[in-house]
C-alpha cells in the first residue's frame, strides 16, 4: 500500500467517523470527497462496507450495557427492555422494506453531485424550521416513545435513502416532531443505526459477494480502525453536548456546503 492510498483511506475512514452520526450524511460526503480526491477503494464496495462496519462496531461498543441489557430483558413482556426492543423493531421496519425494494433505483438514480447538495439544504432548512417551531418535549426515554411515534420515527429514517438526505438527520428530526427530548432523540438514532446498518451491510455484502476483493488489506484496515475510533469520539462528544447546542448548527452547516456544492457544479 502506497502513501497515496493510506492517507486516502485514513480521510475517507475520518470523514465516515465524523458524517456517520452527525446530521450531516454521511454518504452524501463519501461520494463528494471520493470525487474530489479521486479514490479508488478495492472493488466489491469492500471498502465501504469496511468502514461502516467499524462505524456500527463503534457505537455497539459505546452502548454496549443498554444493548446487553435489551438482549436479555425484552423477553419478559411489560419491562422497560420490552418496550425498548419494540420501539426499535417498528423504527427499523420501514427502513428494511423500503430499502429492499428501493435500493437499486435509489443508487442508479439519485448518487450525484446535484441531489447531494440540494438534499444538505432542504434538510437543513427543515432542522432549522423544527428546531425553531417543534413541539415542547414530553418524551425523556425511549421506552416512552411508544409504538406510534416509533413507526413514524422509522419512515422518517426511510427517507435518508436519498443521497444527502443523512440517516441520524431523518431520525432525529422525526424524533423531535412527535415529541421527544433531544438527547433521547441523538440516543434513539444511535441505538436504531445498529439494526439499520448492520442490515445494510450484510445487504451490500450479498448483492457484492462476487466482487469482494481483500487484496488491499492494508487499506480496508486502515479505514476500518480510523472510522471506529472517530466514530467513539464524535458520538461521545454529541451525547455530552447536544442538550446545550442543538441541531441548528449543523443545519446551517449542511446549508452552507449544499451552497457550495451548487457553485462548484455550476463553476465545471
Amino acid at each position: 500500500m502506497d502513501l497515496v492510498s493510506l492517507l486516502s483511506a485514513m480521510l475517507m475512514g475520518v470523514v465516515e467517523g465524523v458524517t456517520e452520526f452527525l446530521p450531516i450524511s454521511s454518504t452524501g460526503h463519501l461520494i463528494l470527497l471520493g470525487e474530489v480526491i479521486g479514490f479508488q477503494g478495492p472493488p466489491g464496495k469492500t471498502f465501504e462496507i469496511s468502514i461502516q462496519l467499524g462505524a456500527i462496531l463503534a457505537v455497539i461498543w459505546l452502548f454496549r450495557e443498554t444493548l446487553l441489557r435489551i438482549a436479555f430483558g425484552m423477553w419478559r413482556r411489560g419491562s422497560t427492555e420490552y418496550y425498548f426492543a419494540i420501539n426499535l423493531l417498528l423504527a427499523f421496519l420501514p427502513a428494511l422494506v423500503l430499502g429492499a425494494t428501493l435500493y437499486k433505483p435509489i443508487t442508479e438514480m439519485l448518487y450525484t453531485p446535484l441531489v447531494i447538495a440540494l438534499a444538505l439544504i432542504a434538510g437543513g432548512v427543515a432542522i432549522i424550521l423544527i428546531e425553531r417551531n417543534r413541539p415542547a418535549p414530553t418524551i425523556h426515554s425511549v421506552p416512552e416513545i411508544g409504538p406510534l411515534a416509533a413507526l413514524l420515527i422509522g419512515f422518517g429514517q426511510a427517507l435518508a435513502m436519498i443521497p444527502g438526505t443523512s440517516r441520524s438527520g431523518a431520525t432525529i428530526i422525526s424524533a423531535l416532531l412527535v415529541g421527544v427530548d433531544r438527547r433521547v432523540a441523538a440516543e434513539f438514532s444511535f441505538l436504531l443505526a445498529v439494526p439499520t446498518m448492520l442490515a445494510a451491510t450484510v445487504f451490500s455484502l450479498w448483492k457484492n459477494r462476487a466482487e469482494l476483493d481483500l487484496s488491499a488489506a492494508g487499506q480496508i484496515g486502515v479505514g476500518f480502525v480510523v472510522t471506529f475510533l472517530v466514530s467513539l469520539l464524535v458520538v461521545r462528544w454529541l451525547m455530552s453536548v447536544i442538550s446545550r447546542i442543538g441541531f441548528t448548527p449543523f443545519a446551517w452547516y449542511r446549508i452552507i456546503l449544499g451552497v457550495l456544492i451548487l457553485a462548484w457544479l455550476g463553476l465545471r
